[in-house]
């Protein structure tokens, strides 16, 4: 059986330090222990989990490799490296299975996933809609955590690069260091420098992003858009 293997990470979770390089390696083990010719492992770094399979680079090249029949299985880590939703999995299995594609799944809940035979395909569906429904038990907990903050007139949302919070938990107060990297960011995209010229710049130069990590151009990005420049391309 001929696969390919897909690993993904979003700009945050590069930040935060999740590893394309341990997905690979577990993709490439699985493989291994199933006897599976894994011919290619695709990598989109830096993409939004929201955003469709086929509108993704690499997720692109993983469609048209199925499509055009090249593989016969798919392999990837986590359900949310490859799918936007349980639903969209599901549809995507359905859709994969008319066709003779194999889901594997390294880790759905603790637990490998093959999608080949009846057994694996059920087991997909019960984990998947367990997961859906702790996802939505977490969007309760979230929604009852803003709604309190914003009876207690507190401030809902990420503190943008540049601000602290202040001590009343409403307002938020410039940040010398961050409102003087801000300047240089500011600076550099007038000179026409792209995100990630300034991301490296900015690591170059031991800046830190706000968390106290290196700089992506995501968070470059985020920068500029949350202080009314222009943070595109």
């Amino acid at each position: 059986m001929r696969a390919a293997g897909y690993c993904r990470v979003s700009s945050q979770e590069q930040v935060e330090g999740t590893s394309l390089r341990v997905q690979e390696d577990q993709i490439k083990a699985y493989a291994t222990m199933k006897n599976i010719e894994l011919v290619s492992v695709l990598v989109d770094a830096g993409v939004s989990g929201g955003k469709p399979l086929s509108e993704r680079a690499e997720g692109k090249k993983l469609v048209e490799m199925v499509d055009s029949g090249k593989v016969q299985a798919v392999v990837i880590t986590k359900l949310d490296r490859g799918f936007r939703s349980t639903v969209d999995c599901l549809q995507t299995v359905q859709i994969w299975e008319k066709r003779g594609i194999a889901l594997h799944i390294v880790d759905m809940g603790g637990n490998a996933v093959d999608a080949t035979s009846a057994a694996g395909r059920f087991m997909l569906t019960v984990l998947v809609a367990a997961a859906e429904m702790e996802r939505g038990r977490i969007r309760e907990r979230c929604n009852e955590g803003r709604k309190r903050r914003r009876a207690e007139g507190r401030r809902i949302g990420q503190v943008p690069y540049g601000y602290d919070l202040a001590k009343d938990g409403k307002n938020l107060v410039p940040n010398e260091s961050q409102q003087e990297a801000l300047k240089l960011v500011s600076c550099l995209r007038a000179r026409g420098e792209s995100l990630r010229a300034i991301a490296t710049e900015l690591n170059k130069q031991g800046i830190p992003a706000k968390k106290g990590g290196p700089w992506t151009y995501g968070q470059v990005q985020s920068a500029l858009t949350t202080n009314g420049k222009n943070g595109t391309s």
